[in-house]
């Protein structure tokens, strides 16, 4: 059993009953317990979701009201097919007519930028500036299966530009501004867009960065690449090369025609997105994603998982490079106001997202694990010093999200709040864990398995388990699986990805357990797990604990190969005027070993001034075991610092 996790520990939170009835999930519950018996608790709806898949995929195509010109009375064939199942084959559907389908004036769309810029769109402009750039793009020949790339930041353009695309059936795919021009490369000169969006710039900590010297050189690189739309972000006019693939947004936007909105109706499972693996161990793959799949996950994870209704103001901390700006972006399909955030979470100081909530009421807050440590870290307590009555949820995802980030949210954010730790990724544009607003919130856990999704944790041997650390699986098919991989013409790079290690099951490569709460603990990326040993240990578990040191702002653990065996190395990154000393490593190994085991103690702990990452935020334990053995780093523009990585080069203290 997961250390920190006590059968019958009382729970950090409840939900009221009055917030209970009131909840989607609980409005949902009736109809299926009306046609389908009864559900006394979640594991009994849980339990029938996935075993009743013709039943219960039709009654969330009802229920969260999505929109078909042509309704596939057929729910699901193949099923026992993983992969090969196809859900709602028959159904003819467009996945921006679901986004757009309000058009009234309340807000859709509030940017705030870090020095202050703000801007609302509402649904009724948000349709007008979609049907702009539709006929725009359609006016350059833009049609079904097209590619589309957006460079930009997280601001209303990028989604105008995303809508209009998929108005169209053409396929849209981003990645933010902080990639370089490899990076960039790398993703969009795979897939051979038509048109690249661009800003002039952004903005970070401060600090202007410039994008169009990128974008015109990725275009250069990209021969496909008719055109180079660039929206002035931060001036009010930038000075554009005369060049005609060249023009700005306003000038695009006059090139189209003036007709109707027209949304082509296309089949369940027709590409609308195109994301990317991070691309640290090679080039990243280009993982595609169906219009139906997409959107019937994401109204269900919305909707019945997080609780969000029209009036909600729901936020996510994300840029366009990662899968989560796709998800926040999906909230437009229920009629809530998206707010965006464009620039660093703490400039100008540690706590400015609580200005935020608090100046523009948001409801749902979703963050990282990582920006939620660094607050506690830095002393803040919004608690205090901020009205955060607007807010009922806080979601947190990125990475495994510690005990010890439980007990601060609880303590020093709000005592009355839903946490829903959750956890899915870039593979299918989701969750497989995620939060449940109806049910109690333990420490250190996730709450619960998606609906629809038969998740299980499988041990060494390949058995499902229970309270024991194993792979996290999917073992039945679900709408929301890859329609393919780009360039993948008989399939076999997907299989390899997913399905190699057990034969028709979804192996998501992560390192896992079921809790006796029912709920699940991550230790990780199970390709980065330890083994001292013959002993498994998933990251996460060290990095629990180094989290509650003081001193130590982060943390990078990997294993290096020693004497026929392997042993465990920590390096972290220390506040500004502390240093590392025998004291330090004395009390960071005794806490390791009595909030762990002592298998879990490091023979090596280093300090370095900085921790590489990838451009989504994500560790790259990886990279480092690479770079510690002496091993290349395939793709070093797929991190956010590469430079970081030279910290870890050489190292006196690896060598004895």
């Amino acid at each position: 059993m997961a250390k920190n996790q006590h059968p019958g520990e009382a729970p950090l939170w409840t939900p009221s009953q009055s917030r209970i009835e009131s909840s989607n999930l609980t409005r949902f519950i009736k109809p299926a317990e009306s046609k389908f018996g009864s559900f006394p608790n979640y594991a009994a709806l849980h339990s029938w979701s996935v075993n009743h898949p013709e039943q219960f995929w039709p009654l969330v195509f009802d229920f969260c009201e999505v929109k078909a010109s042509k309704y596939s009375e057929v729910a699901v064939v193949d099923f026992d097919k993983m992969p090969g199942a196809k859900f709602f084959p028959e159904a003819r559907l467009n996945f921006a007519e679901n986004l757009l389908w309000r058009k009234d004036s309340h807000p859709a769309l509030i940017l705030r930028r870090e020095d202050g810029y703000s801007r609302t769109l509402s649904y009724a402009e948000l349709n007008s500036e979609v049907q702009k750039v539709s006929g725009a793009l359609r006016g350059l020949g833009v049609s079904v299966g097209d590619r589309v790339a957006g460079y930009l930041p997280n601001i209303p353009e990028t989604i105008i530009a995303m809508l209009a695309t998929t108005s169209i059936g053409a396929i849209w795919s981003s990645c933010s501004p902080d990639f370089g021009i490899n990076g960039v490369v790398d993703r969009f000169g795979q897939i051979k867009p038509k048109v690249l969006f661009t800003a002039d710039g952004y903005l970070f900590k401060g600090t202007q960065f410039d994008s169009l010297s990128v974008a015109k050189e990725v275009a250069a690189q990209i021969p496909t690449i008719e055109k180079v739309v660039v929206v002035p972000y931060l001036a009010t006019e930038c000075k554009l090369p005369a060049q005609s693939t060249i023009v700005s947004w306003e000038d695009f936007l006059k090139s189209g025609d003036k007709s109707p909105l027209v949304f082509n109706q296309l089949p369940f499972d027709h590409p609308i997105y195109i994301l990317y693996s991070s691309g640290t161990t090679g080039k990243p793959k280009c993982i595609v994603h169906g219009a139906g799949g997409t959107l019937i996950e994401h109204k269900k994870e919305l909707i019945l998982h997080t609780d969000l209704k029209p009036e909600d103001r729901f936020f996510y901390y994300t840029t366009c490079g990662w899968m989560m700006w796709n998800w926040l972006v999906s909230g437009l399909s229920v009629g809530a106001t998206l707010m965006l955030f464009d620039g660093s979470p703490a400039h100008p100081k540690a706590d400015s997202l609580f200005d935020f909530i608090q100046d523009e009421r948001i409801t749902i807050f979703g963050t990282s694990a990582r920006y939620i440590a660094a607050t506690e870290k830095s002393g803040c307590e919004p608690a205090r010093t901020h009205d955060l009555s607007s807010l009922r949820t806080i979601l947190s995802t990125g990475s495994p999200l510690s005990p010890n980030s439980f007990d601060y949210v609880y303590s020093k954010i709000k005592r009355d709040i839903h946490l829903a730790s959750i956890s899915g990724g870039t593979d299918i544009v989701g969750c497989f864990v995620l939060g449940n607003p109806t049910a109690a919130v333990f420490r250190g856990e996730i709450q619960v398995a998606a609906l629809g999704k038969k998740v299980e944790v499988f041990d060494e041997s390949g058995k499902s388990a229970i309270a024991k650390q194993g792979e996290l699986v999917c073992t039945a098919p679900f709408p929301a699986m890859p329609v393919q991989f780009w360039n993948d013409s008989d399939g076999s790079l997907y299989r390899a990805a997913y399905f190699e290690h057990y034969p028709g099951v979804w192996r998501h490569g992560d390192y896992a357990e079921i809790t006796q709460n029912g709920g699940f603990v991550i230790y990780g990326r199970s390709d980065a797990v330890l083994n001292p040993g013959g002993v498994r240990i998933g990251t996460a578990e060290i990095y629990r604990q180094v989290e509650t040191i003081p001193e130590v702002l982060e943390s990078l653990v990997t294993a290096q190969k020693w004497q026929g065996d392997e042993r465990i190395v920590l390096f972290i990154k220390l506040k500004e005027g502390f240093s590392l000393n025998e004291e330090l490593i004395a009390r960071i190994r005794s806490t390791i070993k009595i909030g762990a085991t002592p298998r879990h103690v490091p023979a090596k702990i280093i300090a370095v001034p900085d921790i590489p990452r990838t451009v989504s935020g994500k560790i790259v334990e990886l990279a480092v075991r690479n770079i510690i053995h002496g091993l290349p780093v395939k793709n070093r523009d797929a991190l956010a610092n590469p430079e970081a990585l030279k910290y870890f080069e050489h190292r006196k203290e690896l060598e004895s």
